[in-house]
């Protein structure tokens, strides 16, 4: 029986006229080895403004993540480009590398088919891996990095030695790709402080079916082959500024994971913790996260120059005036 009405494609539908909105344009770059990738690309660049790269985690499309609290906002300072990454959205693969490193060569590609030379990158979670792989494969492209919950340091030992509330991978690749409201449901237990309460299971389905239904295989690959043979000695160390942005209940990739990756990187990183939120913060707490990018990513408005002697003399010379004038 054919639905009548879908909560997900309308918002789906609502996301992408803001994206067109916010002066983007959705773009597909065939880069010619059985790989497309979907790309929302500033409609009409200025070369005044810095570039801005948002990568998305695992979930719905790179649109559902980015959405109206983070991208009306950048537009204005940026050129900003938000791809899809590989089995996400429009964006595919023939190829068989399930890889981050392959992930980021592929936006990498993009990025060059669209003249970006230089580009501060954002990743989240998923996409944090991805963005540090850029980061650290193309230097003299990506000049700062913010990685939002990404457990880049991860090692394939911590999941047997109980860092994570799952057992193995392969369970969390079951979470992380719900395909029934159960798992779902467990997905949002795991990823926010305060889940949404007796969400109804048609609503869940209906997301299910729009979002999660393409690709299953192929994102559970993605999955397992992050942590497979991960050890933290054979993480290269990118030389650009990073922030690092975690929340301090996070289940799916725990707190300690982001300090890690700071002392990893030593004094080239600063680290930021979001009191009473999960992984999903960008949801729990946009305003907070937005005001931690700011910081890090636009510069501050120049203060007005004091006043000098010379200033402050003809101010009141030309107060007397007036009031002699009255």
């Amino acid at each position: 029986m054919t639905k009548c009405f879908s909560f997900t494609a309308s918002r789906n539908r609502c996301l992408r006229s803001t994206f067109s909105s916010s002066g983007l344009r959705s773009t597909l770059t065939d880069l010619g080895d059985g790989t497309v990738i979907h790309c929302w690309v500033p409609k009409a660049r200025k070369e005044t403004r810095p570039n801005l790269l948002l990568i998305h985690g695992f979930g719905a499309n790179a649109m559902w993540q980015w959405g109206p609290d983070i991208i009306p906002k950048f537009v204005r300072h940026y050129n900003v480009y938000v791809p899809d990454l590989v089995f996400f959205g429009d964006s595919f693969t023939t190829r068989s590398d399930r890889t981050e490193s392959f992930q980021a060569r592929c936006v990498h590609r993009v990025m060059e088919a669209n003249s970006v030379r230089k580009v501060t990158v954002v990743g989240l979670s998923y996409g944090g891996f991805v963005a540090y792989s850029l980061a650290a494969q193309f230097k003299e492209l990506v000049e700062r990095v913010v990685i939002c919950c990404a457990g880049v340091c991860l090692e394939e030992k911590d999941i047997a030695e109980g860092l994570f509330p799952v057992k193995n991978v392969a369970d969390a690749a079951d979470i992380l790709v719900p395909q029934t409201p159960e798992k779902m449901k467990e997905l949002m237990r795991f990823t926010f402080v305060k889940p949404p309460v007796k969400t109804p299971n048609c609503i869940l389905v209906d997301f299910i079916d729009e979002m999660c239904s393409e690709h299953i295989k192929e994102k559970k690959e993605l999955i397992l082959t992050l942590a497979k043979d991960r050890k933290l000695s054979e993480i290269p160390k990118i030389p650009q500024p990073t922030m690092i942005i975690w929340g301090d209940k996070d289940q799916v990739f725990p707190l300690e994971l982001g300090y890690r990756l700071q002392r990893h990187l030593g004094d080239n990183a600063v680290m930021v913790v979001i009191k009473n939120t999960g992984h999903a913060y960008i949801v729990e707490k946009p305003k907070e996260f937005y005001k931690h990018l700011k910081s890090f990513l636009l510069p501050p408005l120049p203060h007005p120059p004091p006043p000098t002697a010379t200033t402050t003399a003809a101010a009141t010379t030309n107060h007397q005036n007036s009031a002699l004038s009255t």
